[in-house]
């Protein structure tokens, strides 16, 4: 274009832009090459011209417009469509012979004439089918041993992109993993238990994407990580202490494919013998003869030939029936205990009782005066050991209720001074001295 006006000497400029210089169609369906162009200069006339060319190959005229006017080339004019002033250019319908070059030229004649011309690049492609993927050898193999070989076909597709995905994520080339020059073909050498997981490939193009079935080599391995657990007992490394009289048991497990077979073996005065077959040993320990047992757990996987095994003891105490003789010692003791207190109760309860209802006693005393002496003391009838002493008059009184030891308050006698602690003869005299005068 700058060409032209430099040669012309028209400084009005044409510019002609395209979305892209390579696009790619689909097969069987239309394909629209957009074209935009704009000029600033007077135009009496304007031609667009489309030209088709192959590698190796003359252009050749497809179709052209002059003011609007199109002209076809005849052998083509039923495949392509231009309506001006727009430039584009239709093509319907896409066949992979319509591979190739297009280009587009726009003339614009005014003053003088300025062209532009612009080059795109079609490339027609099949969208993919879904791929299948087959696995070599299909019935498993094992680990560091066999080779697994997984291929990736489709049916239909063009410049197919393969990528393989292991657990959803692309899978790189490693010491193990090798692919073919297109990617169609993985080959796992050799294989190992980290090489399971779920294989898939997916195939691509510029039009169409499309991801197989997921697929699981078998591969056979193990036994990896043996190890025995027990439901009850103290575990400390291999050693397994279990109470007298309790029942344990023993679960054996490893990670293998296909699944181990277990067998117990019990270790006894340098000999070995198989007691069971299986994942689970139940061990009585009241009915074992030795505090002391040593066993072996074995693993082995008939298809890849290994084996593992694994040492362990039991010791059996005798803790659980020293705990249940304190528990009946202190069963007893709490026994005396709660039977004493009960006895203390009762006989405490009994003793209210008789006091409660008991007959009142009578104390017989005799009252003492003399006539010279205006005080009176009371007297037991024993008397002195004087005559002279025991000479006055007696009065003979009856106060209930001193059999059962109680004594007279002070509230009981008005105006009397009681302290307790005062014997029952002073007691008794301070009832004599409030005595009324005429009974004297």
């Amino acid at each position: 274009c700058l060409f032209f006006c430099f040669y012309a000497g028209i400084c009005s400029a044409l510019k002609l832009t395209v979305p892209s210089h390579t696009i790619h169609g689909i097969e069987g369906q239309p394909l629209h090459l957009t074209v935009d162009y704009n000029f600033n200069a007077t135009a009496s006339e304007i031609q667009i011209i489309w030209l088709f060319e192959r590698p190796q190959s003359n252009p050749k005229y497809l179709l052209g417009s002059v003011n609007q006017r199109v002209v076809p080339d005849l052998e083509y004019q039923h495949k392509f469509t231009l309506i001006p002033p727009n430039a584009s250019l239709m093509i319907n319908p896409l066949h992979i012979s319509d591979e190739g070059n297009y280009i587009v030229k726009v003339n614009v004649h005014g003053n003088g004439t300025i062209a532009a011309s612009q080059k795109i690049q079609v490339a027609v492609d099949v969208p993919v089918t879904k791929p299948i993927v087959h696995t070599e050898p299909s019935s498993g193999v094992v680990e560091y041993v066999g080779n697994i070989t997984l291929k990736c076909t489709v049916e239909k597709g063009t410049r197919v992109i393969y990528q393989w995905m292991k657990n959803g994520k692309p899978l790189h080339a490693s010491p193990n993993y090798t692919f073919s020059s297109n990617n169609a073909t993985l080959l796992i050498v050799p294989v190992v238990k980290e090489d399971i997981g779920n294989y898939s490939c997916l195939v691509s193009n510029a039009v169409s994407a499309m991801e197989s079935e997921i697929i699981a080599p078998t591969i056979y391995y193990g036994p990896y990580g043996l190890r025995v657990k027990s439901d009850k007992g103290l575990n400390i490394g291999a050693v397994f202490t279990v109470d007298m009289g309790e029942v344990i048991l023993f679960d054996c497990s490893a990670d293998s494919n296909p699944p181990n077979t277990y067998s117990w073996i019990q270790r006894a005065d340098n000999t070995t013998h198989v007691i069971k077959y299986g994942p689970h040993l139940e061990v009585v320990s009241d009915k074992v003869a030795q505090k002391t047992i040593d066993y072996m757990c074995r693993a082995f996987n008939n298809v890849t030939g290994k084996r593992d095994e694994t040492h362990f003891t039991v010791i059996v105490t005798s803790v659980g029936l020293e705990k249940l003789a304190q528990k009946g010692k202190s069963l007893s003791s709490l026994a005396v205990i709660t039977g004493i207190s009960l006895f203390v109760i009762l006989a405490m309860s009994f003793l209210f009782i008789w006091k409660k209802y008991q007959p009142h006693k009578v104390k017989n005393m005799f009252m003492f005066s003399r006539p010279e002496t205006d005080y009176r003391k009371a007297q037991t009838f024993s008397g002195h050991e004087s005559a002279l002493d025991d000479f006055g008059i007696y009065e003979f009184v009856a106060i209930p209720g001193l059999a059962s030891g109680s004594r007279v308050s002070s509230q009981s006698v008005p105006g009397s001074d009681f302290v307790p602690g005062q014997d029952m003869l002073s007691t008794v005299y301070e009832v004599i001295q409030h005595i009324p005068e005429q009974l004297q």
